[in-house]
């Protein structure tokens, strides 16, 4: 078992920022990748970013590429979202998943999400 635990989250202005971080623990793989996806009200969730376990590589969704930034800490078992110039349209639970590796379609472990909330 693995076990994501989101932080982060929360209510901004439009243009503002916030961070978001995911600490993973329990039987995690050698190499195992990350990535973050959101849910916003009424809608499908979707793909936000991805980032391998050495860092070097990383993949963001065209809504959020040049405002948001994805990178690895700790030793790298905590992932983080950097998001800057927040819009309305961001608003949205975001989740942070679990794969065994970076080229792996399926992502096994889920956080429990948080709130993002972006105001105009």
């Amino acid at each position: 078992q693995v076990q994501l635990v989101e932080s982060g989250g929360g209510s901004v202005q439009a243009g503002g920022s916030l961070r978001l971080s995911c600490a993973a623990s329990g039987r995690t793989s050698n190499n195992y990748a990350m990535g973050w996806f959101r849910q916003g009200p009424g809608k499908e969730r979707e793909f936000v970013a991805v980032i391998s376990w050495s860092g070097g590589s990383a993949y963001l969704a065209d809504s959020v590429k040049g405002r948001f930034t994805i990178s690895r800490e700790n030793g790298r078992n905590t992932v983080s979202l950097q998001m800057n110039s927040l819009k309305p349209e961001d608003t949205a639970v975001y989740y942070c998943a679990y794969k065994e590796s970076y080229y792996s379609d399926h992502y096994a472990y889920w956080g429990q999400g948080t709130q993002v909330t972006v105001s105009s």
